[in-house]
């Protein structure tokens, strides 16, 4: 028999598989689809983002929604509101200002019056003190007379104008002094005397 002999160990010559090229032509038929699919969806999604623009862009030519007439009533209440607060505020502000200007003023006044005091009691402690150093002086003079000779002046003068030079004048001078008074014009002038520290505190 006259044929191909099959040699040993060697395969046949390899058939091509038509499942493998069939799988292949379906893979790429499907990527295909995909693709086209792809492309018309998106050509779709800007045709509808072209006609929504169109659309709103033609809006301000079409009718326009008018709003609620409770929502604008609601609106205006509250802006009323806001101006009236506005205006409070102002007149708190004004008010606040004019009692700092008062405050102010009140203050120059009160440290012009303080001031005042004190220049007013320099003034009196110099006229005190003048008027101690004439006192003074006079009770100097007294002193220096005889009491025979001061005794009528002394009969002459108010008795609590008297004790008071008295009140002053050494003790021994003062005694000679009263000595050659009247015993009335004495006696009263003695409980003047007495009673001039009659009220001062004991402690």
């Amino acid at each position: 028999m006259t044929g191909t002999r099959e040699v040993p160990g060697r395969a046949g010559p390899r058939r091509p598989r038509r499942g493998n090229r069939g799988a292949l032509f379906v893979i790429a038929v499907l990527l295909g689809s995909s693709g086209l699919i792809r492309i018309g969806t998106g050509a779709g999604h800007a045709l509808a983002n072209a006609t929504v623009a169109e659309t709103v862009e033609a809006a301000p030519d079409g009718p326009v929604c008018e709003p609620d007439a409770g929502a604008l009533a609601m609106l205006e209440d509250l802006r009323a509101r806001e101006a009236r607060l506005a205006a409070r505020e102002a007149q708190v502000e004004d008010r606040s200002q004019a009692l700092t200007l008062a405050k102010t003023e009140i203050d120059e006044k009160l440290a012009a019056l303080v001031a005042a005091e004190d220049k007013l009691a320099a003034t009196l402690a110099l006229a005190d003190q003048a008027a101690d150093q004439d006192v003074a002086r006079l009770v100097a003079v007294y002193e220096k007379m005889k009491p025979k000779e001061a005794a009528p002046l002394f009969a002459e003068m108010d008795p609590d104008f008297a004790a008071g030079f008295l009140a002053r004048m050494r003790p021994d001078t003062a005694a000679a002094v009263m000595a050659g008074l009247d015993p009335k014009a004495a006696y009263t002038i003695s409980v003047l005397l007495a009673g001039r520290n009659a009220n001062a505190p004991k402690n």
